[in-house]
């Protein structure tokens, strides 16, 4: 499971971008409680959605002719040059070069053997988000890819992950862990873009959690967001759908099963 510990490789960090985080805002206030605290000049206006004071995820206004509105996963790294000169020796690339924000921490953007961006992050001032595994945090992310084996030797490289299957009625689920840490610390699974007829495109989701899962469905649909994939349940694991805000950026919701967390 996601926790504070952020060991390498772990998820430390979760953001979006869209045109106008006023018009989206007020959709993540409806859903999570999220409150958007607008950044200053000395971080170019990077914002956070707050949570009785405590931050969720992170937010910035970005033209809708430079990204398109999506959600990014951070993994912690403690050194970033190395790890962008080990994605490029894997096969990926990079989407934006090294960077210090402040003394808060060091990152980069990058992009996978299949092309997913994904963000890394070197601890600073900053660790990580404060809130995970409850409602409103992030409690899990998702890979979906069109070849699993590639994906996992990808990230394998590049972090160390190691990965444990298990089954279900139909099929099999890949989901990983960081190297320093057991199948307990597992954050994510990895998932064969053909499984999936509704999904396009390889990339990374976020799920965050709640107590809720149809009635957040419910204040998506009411509040101009997109009903992905219906509610869904499944033992041992909870009750979860797909969703997307009004500006079109991807991600999901579970409410976990009593005692799966």
């Amino acid at each position: 499971m996601l926790n504070t510990r952020f060991v390498t490789g772990a998820p430390v960090w979760v953001d979006m971008c869209a045109p106008d985080l006023g018009s989206v805002s007020a959709f993540y206030r409806e859903l999570f409680g999220w409150e958007l605290e607008q950044g200053g000049a000395d971080v170019g206006g990077y914002s956070q959605f707050r949570l009785s004071g405590r931050t969720a995820a992170g937010a910035m206004a970005v033209p809708a002719d430079q990204a398109p509105p999506s959600w990014t996963i951070y993994f912690r790294t403690p050194e970033v040059d190395a790890t962008v000169k080990s994605v490029e020796q894997a096969g990926g690339g990079t989407h934006f070069e090294p960077v210090d924000i402040l003394d808060l921490g060091r990152m980069a953007g990058l992009t996978d053997s299949a092309g997913v961006p994904f963000s890394v992050w070197q601890q600073g001032q900053l660790k990580g988000l404060d809130i995970l595994n409850e409602p409103g945090g992030l409690v899990w992310t998702e890979l979906y890819t069109p070849d699993v084996a590639a994906a996992t030797a990808f990230y394998g490289s590049v972090f160390g992950w190691q990965t444990t299957e298990t089954t279900f009625p139909g099929g099999s689920y890949t989901m990983v862990h960081p190297a320093d840490g057991t199948p307990d610390d597992m954050f994510g699974g990895v998932v064969p873009l053909d499984r999936d007829p509704a999904e396009s495109g390889a990339y990374w989701l976020p799920y965050f959690q709640v107590d809720d899962c149809d009635g957040t469905v419910a204040k998506a649909r009411d509040s101009g967001g997109e009903v992905r994939m219906e509610p869904v349940s499944m033992e041992g694991v909870g009750r979860f759908a797909k969703l997307a805000d009004p500006a079109g950026a991807r991600f999901a919701v579970l409410q976990p099963a009593p005692g799966s967390r």
